[in-house]
C-alpha cells in the first residue's frame, strides 16, 4: 500500500494561499454592458460616471459580424480605467474595461477570458447571450448585466439566469438610446430590476458595488415596469 504523502508545514501553508488567491481571482463583481448600434453614446455616457476604483471589471460586448472593433481605442479618452482588448486567457481583473473583439463568443474560465469562434455565423448575433450565460456557470463573484442601445434581442434570453444567481439587472432607458430594440427587448423579458440613463445605469452599479441601498425603485415593485424613478 502506497503512504499517504505529508505536506510539511510551509509548503501547506504555501498550498492553502494558492487556493485562496484562487478562489479572490473570481469573487469581485462583473458587469456586462451589452449593446450594438448606439451602444458608443451609451458606453461612453456611462463610463464618464463610473468611479475607476469601485473593484468591478467591465466587460463590454458590442455585437459586431464583420466590421472590426475600435472601442478598445475610442474608450480610454472617457475613462481612467484601463481599456483591452480581450484576447484568449487574458486574466479578469476589477478596475479595468474589457473589449469583446468581433467575429467571437465570449467566455469565462478559471478568472480568465475564452474565445471561442462565433456560434451564430448568420443573422444577428448573440454574443451578449452566450457572454452572460457563460458568467452565471463560471463566475463566483455578483453579476451585474446591462442592456444598451442596440437592434434586435441579443442578451435578452439570459437576464431571468442571472436574476437566478442573485444577480442584478439593468436596462437603458428607451428615450435615451439610439435604437431601443435591444433594452426594450430586455424589459420584455420580465427579468429586468432597473430601467435608467447611462448616467444613472453608472449610479446604480456604483451603488451596488459599495453594497449601498438602490436609490431607484425595483420594476417588480412598479406597476408600469418602462417607468423610472424621478430626475431619472
Amino acid at each position: 500500500m502506497a503512504r499517504p504523502i505529508r505536506i510539511s508545514a510551509p509548503w501547506r501553508s504555501t498550498l492553502i494561499s494558492a487556493v485562496k488567491t484562487k478562489d479572490r481571482a473570481s469573487n469581485f463583481p462583473v458587469v456586462c454592458v451589452g449593446g450594438s448600434a448606439g451602444g458608443l453614446d451609451a458606453y461612453i455616457r456611462l463610463l464618464r460616471h463610473l468611479p475607476a476604483d469601485l473593484g468591478v471589471a467591465i466587460v463590454i460586448v458590442n455585437h459586431l459580424r464583420t466590421v472590426a472593433t475600435r472601442l478598445h481605442e475610442i474608450l480610454p479618452r472617457y475613462t481612467p480605467m484601463p481599456v483591452e482588448l480581450i484576447t484568449e486567457k487574458l486574466l479578469i481583473q476589477p478596475n479595468h474595461v474589457f473589449i469583446i473583439p468581433e467575429q467571437r463568443d465570449l467566455h469565462v474560465l478559471k478568472g480568465e477570458f475564452r474565445l471561442k469562434p462565433i456560434s451564430k455565423p448568420r443573422g444577428w448575433p448573440d454574443v451578449i447571450t452566450v457572454f452572460l450565460r457563460s458568467l452565471t456557470q463560471h463566475w463566483n463573484g455578483k453579476l451585474i448585466a446591462v442592456i444598451v442601445s442596440g437592434y434586435d434581442g441579443d442578451g435578452a434570453a439570459a437576464l431571468c439566469g442571472i436574476k437566478e444567481v442573485g444577480g442584478i439587472t439593468i436596462a437603458q432607458k428607451l428615450d435615451t438610446a439610439s435604437q431601443p430594440d435591444m433594452p426594450e427587448s430586455a424589459i420584455a423579458s420580465g427579468c429586468i430590476d432597473f430601467v435608467l440613463s447611462p448616467e444613472n445605469i453608472a449610479q446604480e452599479i456604483t451603488r451596488i458595488s459599495q453594497r449601498r441601498k438602490p436609490a431607484a425603485q425595483p420594476i417588480a415593485h412598479r406597476r408600469n415596469p418602462r417607468t423610472v424613478a424621478p430626475n431619472n
